[in-house]
């Protein structure tokens, strides 16, 4: 932290946001709860998820960090360590939570949904960046401690604030909601995804739609417009006394996409917003991010921001790592022989597949570069997880998706996906393996140089390791 610079926290202003005890006199400039990643100057939390935070209180303090919230002192700590003592940590990081965001001018949305709300929140903060100062999660710190932490590290400067809430179970969204507070909130979509949890589909958007809950008086809902259960979300606005737009395709829409464009490396998109009609680029392909850009767009207006500035910087924003990140793997540099890799690792459910699938569809093999003579389009599918008692028809009920006839291969990783194995037809019939391990070990003889190859799967069906796999066969380009 410069001279100049105001700290985040002071002791006396932590001790009271926490309802805590501060031992020495500090000022800390970010929070965090991990030691490998603390900058120094940091309030270091000490969390027990899965570990005790407690434990790595002395590194933080020898890595720099300003303080660290406890319970009690360590045994390894000095009992004149700069320390912030509380009954219960968590409940501690709530407490710097609401006190940030009483503090802050800051105009807050809040994302949520079962498909791109990380992606979402990354749009938004691209779209805000230069109309005012923006802050945002990282990662996909949206869970019970990841928002009270990004709460807690908003500077009082703040313009923007960008919230993204999940959740895998019911009742979890409206408490981080309330904590939140925010002006907007948004629901990128509602789709089969812990459907382990919830009994219906239905069940998944009465939860996803308490996000309304927490809503500032007079805040507006942007919903997704084109899916079947958008009645449970406006209807959950309405009970929170708040005014609701939706985005979509269909004509009934308030922000509704007129055309969608897909080519190999960007999405051209043209939507109706307000009352003019809205150009924007995406560097990336698919029809899915161009819904989900139309209503970012329809918060950033909501928020105070200019649109059309916010359209033009939406051509900056790139997908995050897995989640349908498209580049190119060089496999000769000499020849100049290359695939497309289009990584989707990171999470899946029947919705994102077919969207992904979509994006499958719309690329571009390059004929005559490799052993086979025909470019293909290539689709590495793993297991798609919490689908609960239904999850076999929703693996079978792939086959049925209009884009996965554009696949020319469709290899199947995990016990769930061979269900839908056993339903390819026998010329579009690729390898099954149990593991992404084995498929991962194989998987140089099933790619060739003009290919394109989606890899796609829930976190848990590990199907990245067939991403680093594929990227471990590329070069470095020539000069």
């Amino acid at each position: 932290m410069s001279p100049a610079a105001k700290p985040l926290w002071t002791a006396a202003a932590a001790a009271r946001a926490s309802r805590g005890f501060a031992l020495g006199d500090w000022a800390a400039s970010g929070v965090s709860i991990d030691s490998r990643t603390l900058a120094p100057g940091d309030l270091f939390v000490a969390l027990t998820a899965g570990r005790d935070g407690h434990d790595f209180v002395a590194a933080a303090l020898e890595k720099g960090a300003a303080a660290a919230m406890v319970t009690h002192i360590p045994e390894n700590v000095p009992r004149d360590a700069p320390l912030l003592l509380v009954k219960d940590v968590l409940a501690g990081l709530v407490g710097l939570a609401r006190t940030a965001r009483r503090r802050s001018r800051a105009r807050v949305a809040a994302i949520t949904g079962s498909v791109g709300k990380t992606s979402a929140k990354e749009m938004l903060r691209a779209a805000l960046e230069g109309q005012g100062r923006v802050h945002a999660a990282e990662a996909s710190y949206n869970n019970h401690w990841g928002v009270p932490l990004t709460l807690a590290r908003m500077p009082r400067e703040t313009d923007f604030a960008v919230i993204e809430i999940g959740m895998n179970r019911p009742g979890e969204i409206a408490p981080l909601a309330r904590l939140a507070k925010p002006h907007v909130a948004m629901i990128t979509t509602v789709a089969a995804a812990h459907l382990e949890a919830f009994e219906s589909l239905e069940g998944i958007a009465a939860e996803k739609a308490s996000i309304c809950d927490g809503l500032e008086p007079g805040g507006l809902a942007v919903l997704n417009g084109d899916i079947d259960t958008a009645p449970i979300l406006r209807a959950a606005a309405t009970r929170a006394g708040a005014t609701s737009v939706s985005f979509g395709e269909n004509a009934d829409n308030s922000l509704r996409l007129l055309s969608v464009d897909l080519h190999d490396e960007a999405t051209v998109a043209r939507a109706v917003i307000g009352d003019e009609v809205q150009i924007f680029r995406l560097a990336t392909p698919g029809r899915h991010f161009a819904a989900t850009a139309l209503g970012v767009l329809g918060v950033a207006g909501a928020l105070g921001a200019d649109v059309t500035l916010a359209a033009r910087a939406l051509g900056l924003w790139q997908p995050p790592p897995g989640r349908g990140t498209r580049e190119t793997i060089l496999l000769d540099p000499v020849e100049g022989l290359a695939l497309g890799l289009i990584d989707d690792a990171f999470n899946a459910n029947p919705t994102s597949m077919a969207a992904a699938l979509e994006v499958l569809a719309a690329s571009h093999p390059t004929d005559r570069q490799g052993r086979v003579s025909k470019g293909r389009r290539i689709a590495v599918l793993g297991d798609m997880l919490e689908l609960g008692a239904t999850e076999t028809a929703l693996h079978e009920g792939l086959a049925d998706l209009p884009a996965l006839a554009a696949a020319d291969v469709v290899h199947c990783v995990g016990p769930r996906m061979r269900a839908l194995w056993e339903r390819l037809p026998a010329g579009r019939q690729g390898t099954w393996c149990e593991t992404a391990e084995d498929l991962a070990a194989r998987v140089r003889k099933l790619i060739d140089a003009g290919d394109v190859l989606l890899v796609k799967g829930s976190k848990g069906s590990r199907v990245s390791l067939v991403v680093d796999a594929v990227r471990k066969l590329g070069h470095p380009a020539v000069d």
